[in-house]
Formats: C-alpha cells, structure tokens, sequence
C-alpha cells in the first residue's frame, strides 16, 4: 500500500514540474521569444529578463539549468559614470536549426549558434558557434 502511495506522489511530482515548465516556455514566448518546431526542455531553463531577444530554431534540445544571459551586469557600474547614465548593454542569442545545449550552460549575449550544433555541459558561450561544430 505504501509503495502505491509513493507511486501517486512521484507521478504528481513530476506532473507538476512539467507544468511549471510548460508555464515557463509559455511565459518566455508571451515575452517575444521564438521557438522553432519540435522545442524540447525537460526540465527548467532560465530565459532571462528580455526573452523576447531570443530565438530558437526548429528541433533544438536544451537540458536543464541552461542559462540565456541577454544584458550585461556591467550596466549598473557604467551608469555611474558621467555620460553614460541611459547605457544599456543589451544583445540577441539564436540559436539554429538541429542543435542540442547540454547541462548548466550559460549562454551570453550577442551570440549566434549555427545548425547543427552541441554545446557541451557546463559551457559558458560568449562568442559565436558556427555552422556544424561542437563546443564543450
């Protein structure tokens, strides 16, 4: 009996994380960001504060904790200095068509993926990946 009990928990569980990831696609997409066809996120993935810099190929995988970082920290530090007080340091990430992002990778902005792609688990990209190359 128990062990039907533990059962129903773990599937609800894993129900309800599904869910919330879903939500967070969804939120991510009602933001402006482009996702191609056959998306897959099994588990969380960050999309950052401007979601709609963002664009996502066709049949692209992205594992869990994979971070899009679309501005740069450094803005806070530069608007203390005279003449830059409106500097914004914004930039798109795309990544193309058949690419696979692994584990914890933190993707930076102004950075395009080319198609058919792997980033390696616990990358961190600040530069372009082109067409058909692996990173790791």
């Amino acid at each position: 009996m128990m062990i039907f009990l533990f059962r129903i928990l773990i599937k609800m569980h894993a129900l309800y994380h599904s869910l919330l990831n879903r939500a967070n696609l969804e939120a991510a997409k009602y933001r402006g960001m482009k996702v191609g066809r056959s998306f897959n996120m099994p588990d969380k993935v960050f999309f950052g504060t401007e979601p709609y810099l963002i664009e996502i190929g066709d049949h692209v995988n992205i594992a869990a904790g994979v971070r899009f970082v679309n501005h740069g920290g450094t803005t806070t530090l530069l608007r203390k200095l005279p003449g830059y007080e409106d500097a914004r340091i914004l930039g798109r990430i795309k990544i193309g068509n058949n690419c696979t992002i692994g584990l914890n990778c933190v993707i930076m902005q102004d950075v395009q993926i080319g198609n058919n792609c792997i980033l390696g688990a616990n990358s961190v990209l600040s530069q372009s990946m082109p067409d058909n190359t692996v990173f790791i």
